[in-house]
This record gives C-alpha cells, structure tokens and sequence, in this order.
C-alpha cells in the first residue's frame, strides 16, 4: 500500500529535508510542494492526500489557521521550530507534531502514527452513499466507484468486478460526489481521478475500457495530469 503526501511550508530547507525522509520510507509517493497555505488550499479543492506535512509559521496564512479551515482534512503532521504551537496542533486533531530540526527516526514515528489514522479512516461510514437500483436501495462506498456512464435519467457505475444502473443523471452524481476524487472528462463520462493514467487519441485508458475525451474537457485532464506525475 502506498501512501500520498504533501508538504506545505515556506521554507526551501525544510522541503528538501522532508523530501530526504520521505525518499526513505517504501509506502510513501513523491510528496508534491507547497510554499504557501493558498496554492496547497486550492490543490486540496480538487484532489485527495492521505498525509499532510505542515509548517505552522507561515506568511499570509498560519498553519493553524490553514488547517482550521480545510473541509476535508488529509491527515496531518505539524513540523515546526516552534514547541509552544504543540498544544494548538493537537487540539486540531493531527496526528503528530514534529519540532525542527528533523531527525529521521522520529520522521519515522511521526509517519507510521499518521499512515495507522490513514487506514482506520478507511472504514469511515462518511464514504457511503444511498444508490437505488431496481427495486434496491443500497450503500456503496464511492472510492469503489472506477468511472461512470450518463444514460439520461440513469446513470451506470462501473466498480472493479461489477456495475450498477442506479437511478438519477450523470450531472447530479457530478454534484454529489467529492471533487476530489471525480473529474467530468466528457458530457457522457466521469471517471475516478486516481484511474487518469494514460491518455490516447483523445481516450483515457482504463483496463478495458476506453473513455472518451470531450473537446471541452480536454485542457482540464491535460492539466490534471500535468499537476500529478
């Protein structure tokens, strides 16, 4: 199991012994940098991180004010050089707090208390949502959810090893599930972000399926894959 990450701070240094750590440790990706609280806010908008590494002393936006204002929370570890802000930060719910200079052995601690919040929020009932198919009324877990198809007033979901033809359009799916996690790719298709791997002529690739591109849509997937790889 990998695990995604961000760094969030305004100081280079501290980027780049982050990154060190983070090289070390199997289970976690390349962590993507921020420097300020505004571009990570609106990175957040739009995507899913399992863990944030966040600075407190920051310009324009603390970390504590940043953190207080996010809807959806990656799990997240303060690093600072500050010992006075720990309290603050615990209140806020993060996983751990790490003081600067870093070491890697308490990097170490500090990620494995983050990863363990990461798995048991993986059975989060808030993940659910009510489909009605036929005559069922049903809870799926949307991360299942690979791509789906608009039919007018039905709307198909394609899953790993079946599909359903739940009743309500593409479009009010759009607006019920999580930006993070969906993108519209097409007036016909939505598609999971995490299954945005390979595009060609105008089609993302997925297993056996090939999802088409709209024209509208293009410049949108393009910069999606641009900003994750």
């Amino acid at each position: 199991m990998s695990y995604t990450c961000i760094i969030v701070d305004d100081e280079p240094l501290s980027h780049q012994v982050l990154k060190n750590h983070i090289a070390q440790v199997k289970s976690l990706k390349t962590p993507i940098s921020f420097f300020n609280a505004i571009d990570a806010k609106a990175f957040l908008a739009e995507n899913v991180v399992d863990i944030m590494l966040l600075d407190i002393q920051m310009p324009e936006i603390t970390g504590l004010e940043f953190l207080k204002g996010l809807n959806n929370r990656p799990v997240t570890i303060f690093s600072t050089a500050y010992r006075k802000y720990a309290l603050d930060g615990f209140d806020l719910g993060v996983a751990d707090y790490l003081l600067k200079p870093i070491s890697f052995k308490r990097f170490e601690v500090a990620i494995q208390r983050a990863i363990d919040l990461v798995e048991s929020k993986k059975t989060d009932k808030n993940y659910e949502i009510e489909i009605r198919t036929g005559t069922q009324t049903i809870l799926l877990d949307y991360r299942e959810i690979e791509y789906a198809k608009g039919l007018k007033d039905y709307t198909i979901l394609y899953l790993p090893d079946k599909k359903y033809v739940v009743l309500g359009s593409l479009k009010s799916y759009e607006e019920s599930l999580p930006t993070q996690y969906f993108m519209r790719v097409h007036k016909s298709y939505m598609i999971a972000k995490n299954k945005i791997k390979n595009i060609n002529q105008q089609k993302i690739l997925w297993n056996q399926a090939a999802i088409p591109i709209g024209r509208s849509y293009k410049a949108k997937v393009e910069e999606f894959l641009k900003g994750n790889k």
